[in-house]
């Protein structure tokens, strides 16, 4: 079954309308969808690792995009979205704590989570929520998930041989990775505060 889904993710990562599935995923990571571009950026970058560096400036082209949705749901939907995600992750009695947090750590809380398992989603959502200035939201947006991503195609760029021996070999544990850091990211951002 592994090696079905994995041959599958490789064609996907080869096709011609690849770039453009890779673009939507970052989008809708960083505003709503629960799995990062990560799982098709490195079969992609393995793929064709010349375009890996230009994978990496559309995930994050794509992702501060997303971003900038996501910030707009926290911003301009608090009274509906953003009281039934703070009812979710248990905050509701802890928004004006959040908020003086925020305001002197925010740019430090955007920059670790943008390469932590923690759900980028929750970062973007939250900033908007607590109307963190959003020029300063999109610089470190850029900054933050530029770097995972390009650290992730350098290393695909690198050791791409390598690494795809071991993503053929281990397919299985990566998608259980991938699946267990989805899942202790929301843990950690329910039990943050």
């Amino acid at each position: 079954m592994f090696k079905r889904l994995y041959a599958w993710t490789i064609s996907l990562a080869q096709s011609p309308k690849a770039t453009w599935a890779l673009a939507l995923i970052a989008f809708a990571e960083s505003s709503f969808f629960p799995i990062p571009p990560d799982v098709l950026l490195a079969p992609m970058a393995l793929a064709k690792p010349k375009r890996a560096f230009f994978y990496a400036g559309v995930c994050t082209g794509a992702s501060v995009l997303g971003g900038m949705l996501g910030y707009a749901i926290g911003h301009l939907l608090y009274d509906t979205v953003g009281l039934w995600l703070i009812q979710i992750y248990r905050y509701g009695d802890k928004v004006e704590a959040l908020q003086a947090f925020y305001a002197q750590w925010g740019w430090a809380f955007i920059l670790v989570k943008g390469v932590s398992p923690i759900p980028f989603k929750l970062v973007t959502i939250v900033s908007g929520l607590l109307h963190y200035n959003f020029p300063l939201f999109v610089l470190l947006c850029a900054i933050t998930r530029g770097a995972r991503f390009f650290l992730v195609a350098g290393a695909m760029n690198l050791w791409g041989d390598r690494l795809r021996d071991l993503l053929e070999r281990y397919f299985a544990a990566f998608l259980a990775i991938v699946l267990a850091s989805v899942v202790v990211g929301f843990w950690l951002a329910a039990h943050m505060f």
